[in-house]
């Protein structure tokens, strides 16, 4: 396969006419949307194909009750009104599936379970990673999304993840936008700001 650079419209989508969203149409998202996003997401490259990511998408009226304690007063409201909030979370222990997901390398799990600092940060970057993948892939289906870190991660761990060894990172909200709620852009930093060429 041959790539070829995609249509301005496609980097419209995806970057440049993008916001983050805090208000929603009243539209649902299928359930066969969320498969579709995350059978793209995963398809994105973390080390190791370690995969990290645990992901619970909340939509029904009980599971939107239940994360409601966890969020910041500022983004309650937000958060209930969107159809979907995915909880993008990090197994610490990833590398239970290495076996699986990586098998060039059979001693890899090894060498995560005999080094927790090696495991905790390799599954928060490269869980971090995935995120932005759900974003993207989102964007890319016409979803629109609003991401946070306005919460409390030990409840949320308690709430979702309790007897795991998922620990939550951020979350999003999915759906379709209202453009009523959308603030205006924000300055970014240019490129001579931030890159340097060596």
């Amino acid at each position: 396969m041959s790539n070829t650079p995609l249509p301005q419209a496609a980097f419209d989508q995806l970057f440049l006419e993008a916001h983050t969203h805090n208000a929603w149409q009243d539209r649902a998202v299928s359930d066969e949307l969320l498969h579709r996003l995350y059978d793209n997401l995963r398809m994105a490259p973390t080390s190791m194909n370690c995969s990290p990511a645990r992901i619970v998408f909340v939509k029904t009226k009980a599971a939107k009750e239940k994360l409601s304690p966890a969020l910041m007063e500022g983004n309650r409201a937000k958060t209930m009104a969107a159809p979907v909030t995915a909880i993008i979370g990090y197994d610490t222990r990833f590398f239970e599936q290495l076996p699986k997901l990586f098998p060039p390398i059979p001693s890899a799990r090894d060498m995560f379970e005999s080094n927790a600092a090696l495991a905790d940060i390799t599954a928060f970057r490269n869980g971090t990673l995935q995120g932005a993948y759900l974003m993207l892939a989102a964007r890319a289906l016409g979803l629109d999304c609003g991401p946070m870190s306005g919460f409390d991660n030990a409840a949320m761990d308690e709430l979702f993840f309790a007897g795991t060894n998922v620990k939550s990172n951020f979350i999003c909200n999915l759906g379709y936008g209202d453009a009523k709620g959308v603030y205006p852009r924000s300055p970014r930093l240019a490129f001579d700001e931030v890159c340097s060429i060596v």
